[in-house]
């Protein structure tokens, strides 16, 4: 018995007949159907009910034939994983990240990854960490980028650390705040609080230097351009990550902001941005290729600013 034999019962099942199913499958029905009595050889039993003109299964042959169909489509995904494994040129990958990550991290490591992998389908999408585990755990994605916190003392998710990203304040050039010599985090909470979702951790850290139980930011968004635009037409105090905005603090479009009692390398302040996974699910081979990508940009921007 082989896959060769299987596929021409299956064939056989299908077209109900042994010249249909010999012409379906590129030979001779004298060929074809030797095939078929080789198979019932094989296993000792009739699989085929030639006393019906439709030529239905045998009790014998419809367990063959269960077993077949599992058998063929098990050969033919073997076979699609190993040649993406090997050639990567076919295929997809879905995937989430945070609006951090989606300013430079994310559109690199794609860049990279598909000029050397074009036949690959790539679909990200941009959210907040809630929503993207939500959409992990209905297998809408296989991974996502995001703040690594919420995730790593949870066994339903396997995490791979990425390097921190730095919480930053930032303005427009002539705000108010700019005018005073000396800023704390109560000035802050005196204008409209623009970010993404702060993570609780950060946000109880704000609140608590502000003598605050907790709040809220007054605009949040989890897309990064929109943000900044509200800041330049605003006196909104913009949050984020350093990445996200360090090229607009360079041209002198946004200003960044220092509070005198919180320290300027406070590393509860940073993002520990990381690849988040779920315990357990294999990764297909594009995802996995993916991730080596998203872990060899993310080394060479490490790199290129030390």
């Amino acid at each position: 018995m082989d896959l060769r034999q299987l596929r021409y019962f299956i064939a056989l099942n299908e077209h109900r007949s042994f010249v249909r199913a010999a012409d379906a499958m590129g030979i001779t029905q004298p060929a074809f159907s030797r095939s078929i009595q080789g198979l019932e050889q094989e296993f000792g039993c009739v699989l085929v009910d030639r006393g019906n003109k439709d030529l239905r299964p045998t009790p014998e042959g419809q367990v063959v034939l269960q077993h077949a169909l599992s058998l063929v489509q098990g050969a033919a995904l073997l076979s699609a994983e190993v040649t993406q494994m090997t050639k990567l040129d076919a295929g997809e990958v879905h995937f989430g990240c945070g609006p951090a990550p989606a300013v430079k991290l994310v559109p690199d490591a794609v860049a990279q990854f598909i000029n050397a992998h074009p036949k690959v389908r790539t679909c990200f999408q941009v959210d907040n960490w809630e929503k993207l585990s939500r959409a992990l755990i209905r297998e809408e994605i296989e991974f996502f980028i995001a703040d690594i916190r919420h995730f790593e003392s949870d066994p339903n998710f396997q995490t791979q650390p990425l390097t921190p990203k730095r919480g930053v304040f930032f303005c427009r050039p002539g705000h108010p705040l700019l005018a005073k010599e000396s800023l704390s985090t109560n000035d802050m909470f005196d204008f409209p609080l623009a970010a993404t979702l702060i993570p609780p951790g950060i946000r109880k850290l704000l609140a608590n230097l502000s003598g605050r139980i907790d709040f809220s930011p007054t605009i949040e968004t989890e897309h990064f351009p929109a943000l900044v635009k509200v800041v330049l037409q605003s006196n909104a105090i913009g949050v984020g990550t350093e990445e996200a905005f360090i090229e607009d603090v360079a041209k002198g479009s946004l200003v960044l902001l220092h509070w005198r009692n919180l320290p300027q390398n406070l590393e509860s302040m940073n993002a520990r941005c990381g690849i988040v996974s779920r315990t357990g699910f294999r990764l297909s081979p594009a995802a996995r290729a993916m991730i080596e990508t998203l872990v060899a940009v993310d080394r060479q921007d490490v790199s290129v600013a030390v």
